[in-house]
């Protein structure tokens, strides 16, 4: 018996263990020194020379007044010191959450997004405390790459409409692109040449950072990485700048993003119900507008953030669960602060790993700076041109777009094309949400395909003693999908035989069976015994003998190859042979299939000339059945 003072001992391990787990700030924070600190402070500015700019740029993405932007990126980061698992992570707006966002504000007010957030942190919870991050693994990566490439082109294409200075309302992929070439006569010169030499800027400063020089220049090659770092906020403050200038002595010919409120936002409750044209909406009538995106919004927010995390593990397991409780208290509290749906961003995250970050306090003055911004800049963020911030979310999304994979997984699997080309098509045409689920329908059905078409081989074998056999390999489990086509195959396998030919089932591949698979398989027992012809399962797994065992099937199992040749012998020789069944008195009827009545006198046999044979699973010579129909 244990004594009192050994579970004294182990209490505390076990309550550190769980609190480093939910906690993790109390695994690093003892460890914490000076150089972390200051390598976390040139990280954390870094990163909110970056964050400033996309976090306004994405809030016009999402159909926002920009200031919603900078509420939406401070309070992730303050979370994530807390209970992230990752230190290179860091939490706010991205351009995906922002184009979901926009589609479900279209027509409605900004209570909508705020509830949004609200809702994505609460389903994020509950998923977290009922440990389904697994779900996630139902999103394959040729969904993910379709889904990531769809969103890139939508979100580019939509901020067609800044970078020329038009002004309308569309819906939608294929709108968006009517209406830009329907209103590019109306195009304005100034904001379509700022665009474009924004983007051109964008694409050389980023280049920059990757310019060969010799070792010695070290200095150097960082004051270029830190150019190409903060290129977005280099770029939009050289556009304010100018456009300042413009408007006091003349009129801009700019389109400028205007006034941003100023100050931090109210702390406040979610809105649970709103105004929409004069009608109070309740907070169920806002939830049914919302629909499938409650539910679609947390998953994707989880998927990016979890595909960043393991992105910068560095081969680390990462713990989905802690991921999803951190996004969700994330974004219930930011939702007090009128804040959008946030995740996890990869651009500004690999900005904040190239940055030297040492802890995941490095957040923490990414968030001071964006208060700093919301407390101070907001006045001057007047003068931003749209064309400036158009040409950052451009630049930002362009290079999500996943075509180089396509390559490889023609040469490796080419059936995984067709999810990725399928969610990609669907979410242009009929919208993310929907495209999203049809990708990950399609791609569950091809999962799902091998169980209902099994791989299946049909060979004579001959024994030692002389005795011949048809061998039939399964090359999958034994599931209800591909009962039937199983049956059919074996049933016109065993009709070319000529005379009493043993059917052997091999179920050493087969990792696993249902009781549906085991009533068809008694049925196919008792159909072939009537014709002479005997059914032997060879070398099932004992999880699958069991399901024939709790199933009171009469068919007859060799355990192992050994056994198999006398066991033939007693089944041929009229020898009762031992059968798996709870009651021998059970006899359960087979079901009529209507599919047995075919022609089979059309069916042919080719047996190979050869009759040196040796014993099976040995050195066994086998004689291929050929043109077996396995369709």
């Amino acid at each position: 018996m244990a004594s009192p003072s050994k579970h004294r001992l182990k209490r505390p391990s076990w309550y550190r263990r769980l609190m480093q787990k939910r906690l993790p700030i109390t695994k690093w924070l003892p460890a914490y020194n000076s150089e972390k600190a200051l390598a976390d402070i040139i990280a954390g500015i870094t990163v909110g020379l970056t964050v400033i700019p996309q976090a306004l740029a994405y809030a016009t993405l999402a159909g926002l007044p920009p200031q919603y932007g900078l509420y939406s990126s401070f309070m992730g980061c303050f979370i994530y010191i807390l209970f992230g698992s990752c230190k290179d992570i860091t939490l706010g707006p991205t351009a995906l959450l922002a184009l979901m966002t926009y589609e479900q504000i279209q027509g409605r007010n900004f209570d909508y997004a705020v509830l949004l957030c609200f809702l994505t942190g609460i389903v994020q919870l509950i998923m977290g405390l009922l440990h389904l991050g697994v779900l996630i693994d139902f999103i394959s990566v040729p969904v993910t790459v379709g889904f990531t490439s769809a969103t890139s082109v939508i979100i580019a294409v939509s901020q067609l409409k800044g970078l020329l200075g038009l002004q309308f309302k569309s819906r939608g992929f294929l709108d968006t692109v009517k209406k830009v070439v329907v209103n590019i006569p109306n195009a304005k010169l100034a904001d379509t040449l700022l665009g474009a030499c924004c983007i051109v800027v964008l694409l050389l400063m980023r280049k920059i950072k990757d310019v060969n020089l010799p070792p010695q220049q070290k200095g150097l090659k960082k004051a270029l990485w830190l150019l190409s770092t903060s290129r977005n906020a280099i770029v939009v403050l050289l556009c304010a700048v100018m456009a300042f200038l413009w408007e006091n002595n003349s009129q801009s010919p700019f389109k400028l993003t205007g006034t941003v409120k100023e100050g931090l936002p109210p702390l406040s409750l979610p809105p649970f119900g709103t105004v929409v044209d004069g009608k109070h909406v309740t907070f169920w009538e806002m939830c049914a507008e919302l629909g499938s995106s409650i539910v679609l919004v947390p998953i994707i927010g989880v998927l990016g953030n979890v595909a960043i995390a393991k992105a910068f593990a560095s081969g680390e397991s990462v713990d989905a669960t802690q991921e999803l409780i951190t996004l969700s208290f994330a974004n219930i509290l930011g939702s007090f602060l009128s804040a959008m749906p946030i995740t996890g961003s990869f651009s500004r995250s690999a900005v904040n790993h190239a940055s030297g970050v040492a802890t995941q306090f490095g957040s923490l003055y990414t968030g001071i700076l964006v208060i700093l911004a919301l407390s101070l800049l907001t006045p001057y963020f007047y003068y931003i041109p749209k064309a400036s911030l158009a040409a950052v979310i451009i630049c930002a999304v362009i290079f999500m777009i996943e075509y180089e994979v396509v390559k490889p997984m023609w040469r490796s699997r080419r059936a995984d094309l067709v999810p990725a080309f399928a969610t990609f098509a669907l979410c242009l045409i009929v919208g993310v949400e929907l495209g999203i689920v049809a990708g990950v329908l399609l791609n569950v059905v091809l999962l799902l395909y091998p169980s209902a078409r099994p791989q299946l081989e049909a060979e004579i074998v001959t024994s030692n003693s002389g005795l011949s056999y048809l061998l039939i390999t399964v090359g999958n489990s034994l599931y209800f999908p591909g009962v039937e086509y199983i049956r059919q195959y074996v049933t016109r396998a065993a009709s070319k035989q000529s005379g009493n030919v043993p059917v052997v089932i091999d179920c050493r591949y087969v990792l696993g069976a249902d009781f549906t698979a085991a009533k068809g398989l008694c049925a196919l027992s008792n159909a072939l015994s009537s014709r002479g012809q005997p059914l032997v399962l060879l070398s099932p797994r004992a999880c699958v003998a069991s399901v024939f065992t709790g199933a009171g099937s009469s068919v007859h199992v060799v355990l192992n190859a050994n056994e198999l040749d006398v066991s033939l012998q007693e089944l041929t020789g009229q020898i009762p042979l031992p059968v798996i069944e709870t009651d021998p008195k059970r006899v359960t009827p087979p079901p009529m299939y209507a599919s047995l009545a075919q022609n089979e006198d059309s069916l042919e046999v080719i047996i190979a000339e050869d009759d040196k044979t040796s014993p099976l699973l040995t050195t066994v010579h086998r004689k291929k059945i050929s043109e077996v129909d396995d369709t």
